[in-house]
């Protein structure tokens, strides 16, 4: 889509030159999708030169202008797959996407992160692995919070006006959890209506992470020494997540997503804890 209003497009990555009016500009693919009537110039990060993923010896490193083409080559990384089992949820993550080739080439995964729609595909991967974002400030301060925190509705967010997210860190505790994911859409190929990611980390830490049936991500964490039965889930699932935290719109109606959310964790639940999951009457 045209957006007449842009007067200027200037390559920076440094929040001190954010003013009123302008937009962080990383692949545009939402951007440009449904323009705009009130920005003026664009702070566009193609050059950055941030290195896409890094990994260290506590995980890995994604920067915000990683793109889903980049990210989705993660697994087949030398040494990597074998070390960290839970980057098996990197590719199921990105063909949630449910986008051509195009739009994986320039998606980015900042870019998801912050259009914080409830669908959000790198919210539900980067919440579940307990990411961190690294966040820097218009003031040039940098601040850290965790990615289940920075989404905070349906297309809102806890970041202040001309903040950019830098990176996301996925810990190597999370990297190293076996996990189980679960996704429902209305139709074949349609947008996430519930998105479910559980694992169960080394120290037998259990961790359930619901997104797109809600309007922001919900965990819920288990001590190894408290994990639940399914009638237990169920109630934490009940105090966890208000009724009118379930999202309404045309991709599914919030009983339905509700349901799923139930049937969907209760499935993980078994798989990952290992005993049978328990059939309605």
């Amino acid at each position: 889509m045209d957006m007449n209003t842009i007067e200027a497009v200037l390559p920076t990555a440094d929040p001190s030159h954010w003013q009123p009016g302008d937009a962080w500009l990383g692949g545009g693919t939402v951007l440009f999708s449904y323009g705009s009537t009130t920005l003026r110039r664009l702070l566009d990060l193609g050059q950055t030169g941030w290195e896409p993923v890094t990994a260290y010896g506590d995980g890995v490193e994604l920067a915000a202008t990683c793109t889903i083409a980049t990210l989705y080559q993660l697994p087949d990384s030398p040494g990597l797959a074998a070390l960290w089992p839970a980057l098996d949820l990197v590719r199921p993550c990105c063909d949630a996407f449910v986008a051509s080739f195009k739009i994986w080439n320039m998606s980015t995964v900042g870019g998801n992160i912050c259009t914080s729609l409830p669908a959000g595909p790198m919210t539900s991967l980067c919440s579940a692995l307990d990411g961190v974002a690294t966040i820097l400030s218009p003031g040039g301060g940098s601040r850290t919070l965790p990615v289940a925190e920075l989404v905070t509705g349906d297309g809102t967010n806890a970041l202040a006006p001309g903040e950019l997210l830098r990176s996301v860190h996925l810990p190597a505790h999370a990297l190293s959890a076996r996990t189980a994911f679960r996704r429902l859409s209305l139709s074949n190929l349609g947008r996430s209506g519930v998105l479910l990611i559980g694992r169960q980390d080394p120290d037998g830490t259990f961790v359930l992470t619901v997104t797109a049936s809600t309007k922001r991500p919900v965990q819920l964490r288990f001590a190894p020494d408290a994990l639940p039965g399914a009638g237990e889930l169920a109630i934490e699932l009940d105090a966890a997540i208000e009724p009118g935290l379930y999202h309404d719109d045309i991709h599914g109606l919030p009983e339905w997503r509700r349901d799923m959310t139930y049937r969907l964790a209760e499935e993980i639940r078994a798989e990952l804890l290992a005993v049978p999951a328990e059939r309605s009457a």
